[in-house]
């Protein structure tokens, strides 16, 4: 009987992992409103959504890559990108300086206390996700160098 319970919480923490609904969690904006995710993702176009930090060089990297191209990328696409910081308390005071000096043309929201970072099951960040119809339709981790062009063509493909 014991083993029962057991199994049963092992299929729905898998389960909460391989997801492909947005969850509903709240986020901050630089401004301290408080804003719903799946809300603001609710749309008829493909948004991503970046978890990032600002102590994580690939995050910064992989943003620093969509940015030189993401003007065409909206041109074409109407892709919209919203880069939520996974910075604590202790280090979200970096976020709006290295915005600002960095001149990322993105929604930038905070998830100072992680609870969309823990719902999407991200071990690791930079997490990059393609959201169409609130479904997470492609999911990646890390970033190298030029997985800025496969997470458009990726774009591409949902946006039709």
């Amino acid at each position: 009987m014991k083993k029962i319970p057991l199994f049963l919480c092992i299929i729905l923490s898998l389960s909460a992992f391989s997801q492909n609904e947005l969850p509903s969690i709240d986020v901050k904006t630089l401004d301290g409103e408080i804003v719903n995710i799946k809300e603001i993702t609710d749309q008829e176009n493909v948004v991503i959504i970046s978890l990032w930090a600002t102590w994580c060089l690939p995050c910064i990297n992989e943003l620093d890559a969509i940015s030189d191209l993401y003007e065409d990328w909206q041109e074409e696409t109407n892709v919209e990108l919203i880069a939520v910081s996974v910075d604590n308390s202790r280090t979200e005071k970096r976020v709006k300086p290295l915005i600002n000096g960095k001149g990322w043309e993105y929604t930038i929201l905070l998830d100072s206390n992680n609870d969309l970072k823990n719902a999407l099951g991200a071990a690791t960040v930079p997490l990059t996700l393609i959201i169409k119809d609130n479904k997470i339709v492609f999911r990646h981790s890390g970033y190298n160098p030029g997985s800025e062009i496969e997470l458009y063509e990726k774009v591409k493909e949902f946006s039709n």
